[in-house]
């Protein structure tokens, strides 16, 4: 990214997708190898190799395709999932402190997927992310009524709604999990966001979930860049903001219902990587959700790794290091004068 003096102002040339695009490709095939390869065991070159592409059932196969494969998958879809959700809540909302869990809508899904195992003592995965997209609907509902509609857009009035309401159904969650003792644990380490603990084909369930959300995302993206210009623009423009809207809200229901059933209630992830992504490539709608769908596993992936590097052979939830990376952003963003003066992205 460049400045360049255009007539005595100063623009910023952003940098073209033909050399950013491919860097950003690799670079999360990289993560994804790191992810695969970097565990508590181990391993060689020639196991990692021969558990991809001839397993055996040798303790390495094990390992790599119980363990670190379904843990990656995860990684990829709730990255990409809680990236691009990020960026769709901040456009909807023109809200630059939306984010799944600061709206609430993380804090539904997990209320929900509570009720299922504590309550209605449903396990299987496939069950329970159904109940996440009901707790991430109802609660998003939730926060735009209260927050929003029919008083006009605001910022303040969105944001304490969601915290608020997250604040709520965050107690009742942890209140459900102490009723019962054997559910506790499993509620203990999901609730706190984790990667880990899904089979492969569970891992696999929620990769083809996301796809869906994302090829919805591509449908209204159009739609999505009008409403970053402002209602009014767009709605000069011709864009159909009904629409435009419905299918941003279901689309956000179904990234953040499949992200916080597979891994639980990761913060911050659709807050950071919007506002990292921003200030290189500018306020284009369609490009941040393109890279954020990139750069969230990235994030994701690579926070998981450290967690278990910090402090090995133990490791700690991948929710723990998002909310270490995130919470300065937070701060930052709610004491700039840019969100005080703008009250939207840029």
């Amino acid at each position: 990214m460049t400045t360049l003096a255009t007539g005595g102002r100063r623009t910023l040339r952003r940098p073209p997708d033909a050399v950013v695009l491919p860097i950003v490709v690799l670079l999360l095939l990289a993560a994804v190898a790191v992810s695969i390869a970097v565990g508590p065991r181990t391993l060689t070159f020639d196991d990692l190799l021969a558990a991809l592409t001839a397993p055996t059932g040798t303790e390495a196969d094990l390992i790599v395709r119980d363990v670190r494969l379904p843990r990656t998958f995860v990684g990829i879809a709730a990255g990409s999932a809680l990236a691009v959700a990020g960026v769709i809540m901040q456009t909807l909302t023109r809200n630059p402190l939306a984010e799944p869990g600061l709206l609430g809508v993380n804090a539904g899904a997990s209320f929900a997927v509570a009720i299922a195992i504590v309550v209605l003592r449903i396990g299987e995965f496939g069950a329970t992310m159904w109940f996440a997209f009901l707790g991430a609907a109802v609660a998003s509902a939730l926060v735009a009524v209260i927050g929003g509609v029919g008083r006009g857009a605001s910022i303040g009035r969105l944001t304490l709604t969601g915290v608020a309401i997250g604040a709520v159904l965050s107690a009742a969650t942890a209140a459900l999990s102490l009723i019962d003792p054997h559910a506790y644990q499993s509620l203990r380490l999901w609730g706190a966001g984790a990667l880990g603990g899904r089979s492969l084909d569970a891992a696999v369930l929620t990769l083809l979930v996301v796809a869906v959300g994302l090829v919805l995302v591509v449908l209204i993206a159009p739609g999505l860049g009008l409403l970053a210009l402002g209602e009014d623009t767009a709605r000069a423009l011709g864009g159909r903001i009904g629409i435009a809207r419905l299918g941003g809200f279901l689309a956000i229901v179904v990234l953040c219902g499949a992200a916080t059933a597979a891994a639980g209630p990761i913060a911050f992830v659709g807050l950071l990587v919007p506002h990292a992504l921003r200030a290189v490539f500018g306020p284009d709608t369609r490009r941040l959700l393109i890279y954020s769908a990139l750069v969230g596993p990235i994030l994701l992936l690579l926070a998981d790794v450290l967690c278990g590097m910090l402090i090995a052979p133990r490791s700690i939830p991948v929710g723990v290091m998002t909310a270490f990376l995130g919470a300065p952003v937070l701060v930052a963003l709610v004491l700039s004068r840019r969100v005080q003066a703008e009250g939207a992205p840029s």
